[in-house]
């Protein structure tokens, strides 16, 4: 991923809260047939070895599982918030008319090692955790839980699925939020990505404004 210095994030907190927050990530492998991406939700366990670990599942009838072997280098992309910026939004541009479209996110890269967990303990602990973090994002006043359904449903639905578990070696965050604008194209370009029903990407280039005066 190309990095410009001024768009580095490198708070393992940062990085590891928008895996929290966004855990649909994009699992690439090179595998017999050449790179594959597959989009898979994913579990962090932050205090388990230098840079935390990423849990998750595949269907078993997916080739991943049977492809990859253990010790494999893997990437994982998690986007957080995201958005095109107009020029029209800089006040610069209306003075100087130098100024071109962009586009604003935030995104990690994981690398890391995979391993799969064939196991039926392991990936009944993953569903669980899934279930119960996701489900309570809901908002629900009865958050589905997996003793809803029958015994022997869970059992052949939890059959047809494999863990897999990437101790991750290295992140890294770029956070492209204008960084490289003046203070004041940055604070009008956030308050009309708020107007227009975006307060996720607005917030994240207010938050990093401010943290980094």
């Amino acid at each position: 991923m190309y990095l410009p210095q001024h768009f580095e994030e490198t708070r393992l907190e940062e990085l590891h809260r928008v895996i929290r927050e966004h855990p649909l990530g994009v699992l690439v492998l090179n595998g017999p047939g050449g790179l594959d991406g597959n989009h898979l939700p994913f579990e962090l366990n932050p205090e388990d070895g230098e840079h935390g670990r990423l849990l998750a599942h595949v269907a078993r009838a997916n080739p991943l599982w049977r492809e990859a072997k253990d010790g494999d280098e893997a990437l994982v992309i998690f986007r957080a918030a995201n958005a095109y910026i107009s020029p029209n939004w800089y006040p610069s541009k209306h003075e100087f008319h130098r100024q071109v479209p962009t586009w604003n996110y935030q995104a990690v890269h994981v690398h890391g090692k995979i391993r799969i967990r064939d196991d039926e303990r392991f990936v009944r602990g993953v569903v669980a955790r899934l279930t119960r973090v996701n489900e309570a994002r809901t908002g629900s006043d009865k958050p589905w839980k997996m003793t809803d359904s029958p015994k022997e449903y869970i059992d052949q639905m939890l059959s047809a699925i494999v863990g897999i578990e990437i101790e991750i070696t290295r992140l890294v965050g770029k956070w492209k939020l204008s960084q490289n604008r003046e203070a004041r194209d940055r604070l009008n370009a956030a308050e009309e990505l708020r107007k227009r029903g975006d307060p996720l990407t607005a917030s994240a280039m207010l938050g990093l404004l401010a943290n980094r005066k």
